[in-house]
C-alpha cells in the first residue's frame, strides 16, 4: 500500500469503499445542527477552573433492599420495546440508538502503522483495521481534556495513507515492544499486540460483513509520572481528566466522583 494513497487512486482501486467512507457520516446524521458555529457561539465557554472533586453519593443512607434512590420516579413511565430487526428499520437507527444510550464511553484512540512503515489511521476504523490486521500490533491512547480537539480531528474521512500526526499536531513517542508510536500527550497509553479477530455478518442482509471485533493484548503500559502513585497501580483522575463519548457529536467531562464501598456478606 503506497504511503500517499490519494482519493483518485483509492476510488480507482476500491470505488465502493471510497464512496462508503465519504457518505457514512451523512447517513448517520450525527451532527443535529445545521449551523453548528452559531449554536457553539451561544453556549458558555469552557470552564478551565473546574477541578476534580469528590461528592457524597446520591443517598449516603441507602440500606439493602431500598432499591433506586429516586423514590420510585423511574417506575412511573413505561418503556418502549424496539425490535432491532423490524422490517423497514434502517441499521443506522440501531447504531444511533446504542451510541446515545451506552454512555459515557471511554475513548482510547488506536495508533497503527501500515506494512510499509507509514503511520496513520489511529482513529479511522477502516485504516486501523487494515493496519492492525497487517502488522498485528498497535497502541491505545486514552484521551484527556487537553487534546480533545486534536483527537476529534482524527475522525475525518481522510484517504488511506494520510498521516493523522500531521492532521492533529500531536506528538509521536517511541514504544518498547511494538513499532507503532504512542501519543506523547496521552497520560495513559498501552502497547498492544493483536490476539484475535472475529468478523460479524448482518442478520438483516446475509452475506454482508458488518463489523470486526479485534482482541488486543496489552504488553506494556505508559503513565505520565505526575499521574501515577508510588506503587504504580493507580492513575489519578485529577491528572488524567479523561473525556468520554456520548451520543451524536457530544463529549463528556469527568470532573467529580463519589465513593461507595463494596458490601461484604
Amino acid at each position: 500500500m503506497p504511503a500517499n494513497f490519494g482519493d483518485d487512486e483509492q476510488k480507482a482501486n476500491d470505488p465502493s469503499a471510497a464512496e462508503h467512507r465519504q457518505d457514512a457520516e451523512k447517513a448517520v446524521g450525527r451532527n443535529p445542527h445545521p449551523d453548528f458555529a452559531k449554536v457553539q457561539a451561544s453556549r458558555p465557554g469552557w470552564d478551565h477552573e473546574k477541578s476534580w472533586h469528590f461528592t457524597k453519593s446520591a443517598n449516603p443512607d441507602w440500606k439493602q433492599g431500598d432499591g433506586a434512590n429516586d423514590g420510585g420516579e423511574s417506575l412511573k413511565t413505561n418503556h418502549v420495546e424496539i425490535d432491532p430487526y423490524e422490517d423497514g428499520r434502517p441499521a443506522v437507527f440501531n447504531y444511533k440508538l446504542l451510541i446515545s444510550a451506552i454512555i459515557p464511553r471511554p475513548i482510547g484512540f488506536v495508533g497503527t502503522r501500515s506494512e510499509d512503515g507509514f503511520a496513520g489511521g489511529f482513529s479511522n476504523a477502516k485504516d486501523t483495521l487494515v493496519n492492525l490486521a497487517a502488522i498485528k500490533e498497535c497502541t491505545i491512547n486514552i484521551i484527556s481534556e487537553h487534546f480533545i480537539e486534536a483527537a476529534n480531528a482524527t475522525s475525518i474521512n481522510a484517504p488511506y495513507g494520510t498521516s493523522e500526526w500531521d492532521l492533529t499536531g500531536l506528538t509521536p513517542a517511541p514504544c518498547t515492544d511494538v513499532k507503532c508510536s504512542r501519543v506523547k500527550e496521552s497520560i495513559f497509553s498501552v502497547e498492544g499486540k493483536l490476539f484475535s479477530t472475529q468478523e460479524f455478518e448482518s442478520r438483516a442482509t446475509p452475506g454482508k460483513k458488518t463489523g470486526v471485533l479485534a482482541i488486543v493484548e496489552g504488553v506494556r503500559f505508559w503513565v505520565r509520572g505526575d499521574a501515577l502513585n508510588e506503587e504504580k497501580n493507580l492513575v489519578d483522575p485529577a491528572i488524567l481528566r479523561p473525556m468520554s463519548r456520548l451520543g451524536g457529536i457530544m463529549y463528556g467531562r469527568t470532573v467529580e466522583g463519589c465513593e461507595i464501598p463494596r458490601p461484604s456478606w
